[in-house]
């Protein structure tokens, strides 16, 4: 048997995710350059590999969706 359709989320609702992922992504970035200057690896180093970290990217396409209010796919690990 299948759920009911969900209600659409509010626009409080989508800020509040926006803001959540924003502060997702910048803890992923915080804790990355935090633990590069602990192992000297030079900054643009580490900037080079948070480009191609698959979270960020995961976490942009989401933003970038949730901003023009298209919908997407959630990942495996979060959906039910």
């Amino acid at each position: 048997m299948s759920d009911p359709p969900a209600a659409p989320a509010s626009e409080q609702e989508i800020e509040a995710v926006i803001a959540e992922l924003e502060q997702y992504r910048r803890r992923i970035i915080d804790d990355a350059l935090h633990i590069a200057k602990l192992a000297k690896v030079p900054k643009q180093v580490t900037m080079g590999h948070l480009e191609k970290h698959p979270e960020i990217h995961r976490i942009d396409a989401m933003l970038t969706a949730l901003r023009a209010g298209e919908p997407f796919a959630l990942p495996a690990s979060t959906a039910e």
